[in-house]
């Protein structure tokens, strides 16, 4: 099997290496699968994974609070976001039922607020 080398920074090499014993695997074995997941392009769990799981936490969390205090706020904060996942090719407007909200622009400038 080929060997390839990758200089990390010290710090890195220590989480990575940490991360790899947590789950009793070797650092090879551990970034082995991301690496195939790079080189063929199929899905599979990335460190990408991980950052959007915390992104939706988050997400979830704040919709809680923001819903408590405004629905209205919520309603517009959720077109608002989904305005812009869809300019940027992350959500298909023939796939989103609310593809027609918030078309007029941002903080309630679609209704003259």
């Amino acid at each position: 099997m080929p060997v390839i080398t990758i200089q990390l920074e010290g710090e890195l090499h220590r989480r990575l290496k940490r991360r790899a014993a947590t789950a009793n695997l070797s650092i090879s074995a551990l970034v082995r699968p991301l690496i195939e997941d790079v080189a063929i392009g199929r899905g599979g769990y990335t460190g990408q994974d991980e950052l959007m799981g915390i992104a939706i936490q988050t997400y979830a969390l704040v919709a809680e609070m923001v819903a408590d205090r405004s629905p209205q706020l919520l309603a517009r904060g959720t077109a608002n976001a989904r305005l812009l996942m869809r300019d940027r090719g992350l959500l298909d407007p023939s796939e989103d039922p609310l593809s027609d909200v918030g078309r007029g622009g941002f903080r309630g400038e679609e209704d003259g607020q």
